[in-house]
């Protein structure tokens, strides 16, 4: 059995304090990440630039975010998790605030990009962290608990971005978001002495770190699952960003109900995170994993027609419930890829080929939106429907 690192000098009143700071700066990396796709026709308004502009600014996070992760993984192998987590919470909170001062549609795109930058190490840090002080056989629970604080970041961001932006506007939006970041950053910073790991773990030359990352890419267990984790998150950004757009067009919908129609999305991971991550550690991760990708298949399938709007909207629910399936999965096989002292980069290598599948997701629907929304629609179901056909061979050893 794997030892986790900092258990023993930590306690459990101890790691559920540090678990939740953790899991409020996961919370509100996702919710401001969310926050800006269901806004996208009201910026496109108020900045008078035609909508496939601002289909930009999911692609300007998250590309960005993807390829920092690179660096702040390994870095906090190298600094230790502490410092480097520290200045990533104080990078986010002035970076979503500057947001809200943007005077221009490219300024807005330009902060964006620092705010990837500024947010990429928090989740994967986050995870490398729980990886430290939890053995492999205990890390579902925590971790799922993470995604579920993430999936209530997608959840209320997708849905009170649209909401609220009639009642306080959208740059009120951002200023509030900022000010929590910076709570959450002034509670790490009171309770630092609980990052027992913040040591530093190793002394990788960062001129290693490229062929680090390729042995974990080129391994026998690595390929398929960094090639799962960047198709599966271009497959659900893809889809959910253009949702807006998709309600807006179909549905004919406004604000207020784009943001209820998103409701769902995150709500089962935020309610069955936790109970997710503890099946996956009692039964093992494949049947699960099994499920969420054939979960998205059949939501996106049923999008694809223009059923009752509360179908729709139902679907969307299901569509979070098979990223809650997967994605948290994935993450913990990748923190049982390295040891202890690489686990910052293969987790910060399993984030950034995330992001940058969804980066690129966002952009392929943009692309394929041109031949039409339910061709963009069906070519997605497709893709996922591959993944689920393959899982059957590339995962069957999973535990």
């Amino acid at each position: 059995m794997e030892t986790a690192v900092g258990t023993g000098n930590m306690n459990a009143a101890a790691r559920s304090i540090l678990l939740k700071i953790l899991a409020a700066a996961s919370f509100l990396a996702l919710f401001q990440a969310y926050l800006v796709a269901p806004l996208i026709p009201a910026l496109a308004t108020d900045f008078n630039v035609a909508p496939a502009l601002l289909g930009l600014m999911v692609p300007a996070y998250t590309i960005p975010y993807g390829l920092s992760t690179l660096v702040y993984g390994p870095l906090s192998d190298r600094l230790g998790r502490k410092p480097v987590l520290l200045t990533l919470l104080g990078m986010m909170a002035i970076a979503t605030v500057a947001l809200a001062f943007s005077p221009t549609a490219y300024i807005f795109l330009g902060i964006r990009v620092l705010t990837g930058l500024a947010t990429g190490g928090i989740v994967p840090i986050a995870i490398a962290l729980l990886g430290d002080l939890y053995t492999y056989e205990e890390r579902g629970k925590p971790i799922g608990l993470l995604y579920g604080a993430m999936a209530g970041g997608m959840t209320f961001g997708s849905t009170l971005g649209a909401c609220l932006n009639p009642l306080i506007g959208w740059r009120m939006e951002f200023i509030v978001t900022g000010i929590l970041g910076g709570m959450v950053f002034l509670a790490a910073v009171y309770f630092r002495r609980l990052f027992t790991n913040g040591r530093p773990l190793h002394s990788m030359p960062l001129k290693n770190i490229i062929s680090a990352s390729y042995q974990l890419l080129g391994s026998t267990r690595g390929r398929p699952l960094y090639s799962y984790i960047f198709f599966n998150g271009m497959f659900h950004s893809g889809v959910f960003t253009w949702l807006g757009h998709y309600f807006s067009t179909r549905y004919h919908l406004g604000d207020e109900g784009i943001g209820l129609a998103l409701l769902g999305y995150g709500l089962p991971g935020m309610l069955l995170g936790f109970t997710i991550g503890k099946m996956a550690d009692r039964y093992g991760r494949r049947k699960l994993i099994l499920t969420g990708l054939l979960t998205g298949v059949i939501t996106v399938a049923i999008l694809v027609f223009k059923f009752p709007l509360w179908i729709a909207g139902t679907a969307v629910a299901f569509l979070s419930l098979g990223y809650d399936m997967t994605q948290p999965l994935f993450a913990g096989l990748v923190t049982g890829l390295g040891n202890h002292s690489g686990r910052g980069l293969a987790v910060g290598l399993s984030a950034s080929t995330l992001f940058l599948g969804y980066g690129t997701g966002a952009l392929l629907f943009q692309f394929l939106l041109q031949q039409g929304l339910n061709t963009a629609l069906t070519a997605f179901v497709g893709l996922e429907f591959a993944l689920f056909l393959g899982s059957f061979y590339f995962f069957k050893n999973a535990r």
